[in-house]
């Protein structure tokens, strides 16, 4: 293992100390529990919007606080869910008297912890509401999908919402539009090798790819052979096409994530042909972003993302947003 770290035990806090000093014009960091918190926090009146995710994910979620996104996000241990408590340190830290929203994402420990924190909050006299992003369609049912990239499309356009003074009902309602309007897929072509653990979480053999790949690692739908990055792009397009049943004269937003181990210029190879596939179809691409945004660590290979916009939705993403990972 080769890394650019220090003990991998202080990795994850390593990281946080290193953003906070990057962005203290942004952001401010809080430790024991750990919280990234908005930096002019709490904004009287305003509807808090939180997330979190085990570390590794970068820059999801920690990269995304910021007026116009979250106003805090819980970042866990590598790969590990956030606890109760830092949920509940967030609520206190940036709760503005108009509730808070928690995102959450479709996994165990993730679920049972928001669910927890939640029932604290409401005790210690917090309004709070929740989302669940679960978007993976490599899972057939869809209570089981994971979490993936429509996470930063429901956080960015919650955070739209919560910052034009929308009301807590509000805000989760399309929160919760567009975790039903977006669907993901992706695919793996080498694993991730956590700093903790020293060695990839599993193995593929040269010249295999796994489709349908988890952020995690976990398997994906089927082994198969390396293929042409538009063969590729087609397969993880169209199951997204059908469960969206998506068709002309629809319109998205198009992202293809990294997971971190892939060249932007390999990338944007993804959505040369995510874009020409999808305008064959008549669907028009409204709004795209093509990088590294839900990552998995170094793991080489990508996310495909589709969200189904309307009027509305369109102009809560185009809001002004202004944190490390996007700003416009």
């Amino acid at each position: 293992m080769q890394k650019l770290i220090n003990d991998p035990a202080d990795a994850a806090l390593e990281s946080l100390r290193g953003l906070q000093l990057a962005y203290p014009h942004l952001l401010r960091v809080q430790y024991n529990p750990h919280v990234v918190i908005r930096k002019d926090a709490p904004v009287k009146g305003k509807v808090a919007v939180i997330s979190g995710s085990g570390s590794g994910h970068e820059p999801l979620n920690v990269g995304y606080v910021g007026k116009g996104m979250l106003d805090a996000a819980c970042p866990g241990a590598i790969f590990t869910s956030p606890t109760p408590d830092q949920y509940l340190a967030a609520t206190r830290a940036v709760d503005g008297g108009a509730g808070a929203l928690y995102i959450v994402k479709n996994y165990t420990g993730g679920v049972l912890n928001t669910d927890i924190a939640q029932e604290l909050a409401l005790e210690e006299g917090y309004t709070v509401a929740s989302v669940l992003v679960h978007d993976d369609v490599a899972v057939d049912q869809a209570a089981n999908r994971r979490g993936m990239g429509a996470a930063v499309l429901v956080e960015k356009i919650a955070g739209a919402a919560a910052e034009a003074g929308k009301p807590l009902a509000a805000v989760a309602r399309l929160a919760h539009r567009v975790a039903e309007q977006a669907r993901s897929m992706g695919v793996a072509l080498s694993s991730c090798t956590p700093p903790s653990v020293g060695h990839p979480t599993f193995q593929l053999p040269d010249r295999q790819i796994e489709l349908g790949v988890g952020i995690h690692g976990e398997p994906g739908r089927r082994r198969m052979a390396l293929a042409e990055a538009d063969t590729i792009v087609d397969l993880l397009a169209a199951p997204i096409l059908d469960d969206l049943e998506l068709r002309a004269p629809d319109t998205v937003l198009a992202m293809v994530s990294g997971l971190g181990g892939t060249p932007q210029q390999e990338l944007y190879i993804v959505y040369r042909r995510l874009h020409e596939l999808l305008t064959q179809h008549g669907i028009r691409v409204e709004r795209s972003l093509v990088g590294n945004y839900v990552t998995s660590l170094d793991m080489a290979g990508c996310t495909v993302t589709l969200l189904r916009l309307d009027p509305e939705l369109l102009a809560l993403w185009d809001a002004p947003v202004r944190t490390p990972a996007l700003c416009w």
